[in-house]
C-alpha cells in the first residue's frame, strides 16, 4: 500500500488548496497526452479520491496489475462510469428503477454561425428550427450511472474531452436548463459554477430534463484550464 499523499507529492498535513493544486499538477504530469501512462494517471486519481474519502492508502499494485485507465492515447475511461449496456453500482435492477434523463444539446460553434447568444431565451427553439445536423443539435437519453460525456459517446457523438478526471475544462458544458451534478471539481471557479458551467466527464443529470450547450471550452475563464485536445481532434478527423 502507498500513501495517497506520497502519490501526489505533498505532506500529510496539506490543506485543501495544496491537495487540489497537487492533484491538478500530477494529472498534467501523468496524462498519456503528456508522456505519462494510463496506470500512472489512474493512480493519481485514486490517490486524490482516497484523500477526499479519508482513506490512508492506495493499492498501487492492484492498479498496475489490472485497473482500467485511459489508453496510451488518452481515450479510455478513467471516470469510473459504466459503459453502454453495463451495470452501474447497484446492478441492472437499480438502473431499471431509475428513469433516464432527456438531454437536449447544442454545439457552441453553431451560435457564432447563426449570430446566437448563450443568453437568448429562445436559443433551443432557434436551434430546433434551423435544420442543424444531428451532431450539432438534438436529444438523447442519459441512463442512470452514466456521466453526460459517457452518454454522448455511447450514442455515437464525439464531444471534446481530455483528462476525464474533472481536472481540466475541455469537456465543459453550459447548463441552460436543469441540473448537472458536480461530484468532483478541481478546476472550475465559483464564478464559473455560478454561471452554470459544468464538467460533462464527471457530471450526471440531477433532473429529468436538461438543456446544455457543449464545446464551450473557449469561453472566457476556461481556455487556461484546458489540456491538449488531441483525443477530440483525432475523433473529429476520423469522422
Amino acid at each position: 500500500m502507498t500513501s495517497p499523499y506520497e502519490v501526489l507529492g505533498i505532506d500529510a498535513d496539506a490543506d485543501d488548496g495544496e491537495i487540489e493544486r497537487a492533484y491538478r499538477r500530477r494529472v498534467l504530469e501523468t496524462h498519456p497526452d503528456h508522456g505519462g501512462s494510463a496506470r500512472e494517471f489512474q493512480t493519481v486519481r485514486e490517490a486524490y479520491e482516497a484523500i477526499v474519502d479519508g482513506d490512508g492508502t492506495v493499492d498501487v499494485d492492484r492498479i498496475e496489475e489490472g485497473s482500467d485507465g485511459p489508453g496510451e492515447d488518452g481515450t479510455g475511461d478513467v471516470a469510473g462510469g459504466s459503459e453502454a449496456g453495463g451495470d452501474s453500482e447497484g446492478g441492472a435492477d437499480a438502473a431499471e428503477s431509475e428513469p433516464a434523463a432527456t438531454v437536449e444539446y447544442l454545439d457552441y460553434e453553431r451560435l457564432t454561425d447563426h449570430g446566437w447568444d448563450l443568453g437568448d431565451e429562445d436559443l433551443f427553439e432557434k436551434a430546433a428550427a434551423a435544420d442543424l445536423p444531428h451532431a450539432a443539435y438534438g436529444k438523447f437519453l442519459v441512463q442512470p450511472g452514466e456521466s453526460l460525456l459517457e452518454a454522448a459517446e455511447n450514442r455515437g457523438f464525439a464531444w471534446p474531452y481530455a483528462c476525464r478526471g474533472g481536472a481540466c475544462a475541455n469537456c465543459a458544458v453550459a447548463v441552460l436548463e436543469g441540473e448537472l451534478s458536480i461530484p468532483a471539481n478541481n478546476v472550475l471557479s465559483e464564478e464559473l459554477i455560478d454561471g452554470d458551467i459544468r464538467l460533462s466527464c464527471v457530471g450526471e443529470p440531477l433532473t429529468d430534463e436538461l438543456r446544455i450547450v457543449f464545446n464551450v471550452k473557449h469561453l472566457p475563464g476556461l481556455e487556461e484550464l484546458r489540456l491538449p485536445p488531441h483525443p477530440f481532434d483525432r475523433a473529429r478527423a476520423d469522422d
